[in-house]
């Protein structure tokens, strides 16, 4: 893996984690680090020893949302610009959403704006119960578009009208309940919540779950009903013959565990 300026990666045991780096600037995305997590992601899809990812920021904020001076540099642009800038952020979320490894966003201090389309685009999100989160766009007289995607697929409708119109801050326990994490906790016990995550997850076949993972975008965002009959029939008659599968059904019927499980 290249090194970066805004982010850093590290494997240890088949997990990569992929560290915003501006502590200084609470971790607040700029046009930089913006491509370079499109870039790592990239990368990170064909690493064979990836299994899982981790998303983390450095310091004591996940992320402050945009930079304020990517946002002076921003309101100076034109629509053209506006718009090649904004589809980059748009990829950017993305990369994360269409990850073959599952991933876990782990979140603390802060998550302003776009910092919630971060996470929101992680399979996995855990958070300690004093973060503070807001969709702020609206009162800079904006709107979380290219966010909204994930946000509401994760949220629902309504959540989404309650949070994006108001902008206004909540913590973790409401995040928890509006389902933009999966759990919020005491900060001493977020990462005992995420090793238990990532041992549940290792147990799981690598492909399966990158399969697993296209399997619910496709149903999510290509197939209608009709056409999932054939698509889904087709997909387990592949799976079922191949390596993996075998496998894994030898495993259960032998009564040990499969071989990717150490």
């Amino acid at each position: 893996m290249k090194q970066y300026q805004n982010i850093e990666f590290e494997l240890e045991n088949k997990v990569g984690t992929v560290w915003l780096n501006r502590p200084e600037k609470h971790n607040a995305m700029n046009a930089e680090m913006i491509a370079e997590i499109i870039d790592c992601f990239h990368e990170i899809n064909s690493m064979s020893e990836v299994r899982i990812v981790l998303l983390r920021g450095r310091g004591k904020s996940f992320c402050a949302g945009a930079d304020l001076n990517y946002m002076k540099g921003i309101a100076e642009f034109g629509y053209d610009e506006n718009y090649q800038d904004s589809l980059q952020l748009a990829k950017c979320f993305n990369v994360i959403y269409t990850c073959k490894k599952p991933t876990i966003a782990v979140v603390q201090g802060a998550a302003i704006g776009g910092a919630n389309g971060l996470l929101a685009a992680c399979d996995f999100v855990y958070c300690t119960d004093e973060t503070k989160f807001a969709f702020a766009e609206v009162k800079l007289g904006i709107v979380p578009a290219t966010i909204s995607p994930y946000v509401v697929k994760r949220i629902g409708e309504y959540g989404a009208r309650d949070l994006m119109l108001t902008g206004r801050r909540f913590l973790g326990k409401e995040a928890e309940y509006y389902r933009l994490v999966n759990k919020s906790l005491p900060a001493e016990k977020l990462e005992d919540q995420i090793n238990l995550t990532i041992k549940v997850l290792m147990s799981s076949g690598p492909d399966a779950m990158a399969a697993c993972k296209q399997l619910l975008y496709n149903i999510s965002n290509k197939y209608n009903f009709e056409d999932s009959i054939d698509y889904t029939a087709n997909l387990i008659a592949e799976l079922r013959a191949s390596k993996e599968g075998q496998e894994g059904m030898a495993a259960f019927i032998e009564k040990r565990k499969p071989n990717w499980v150490k």
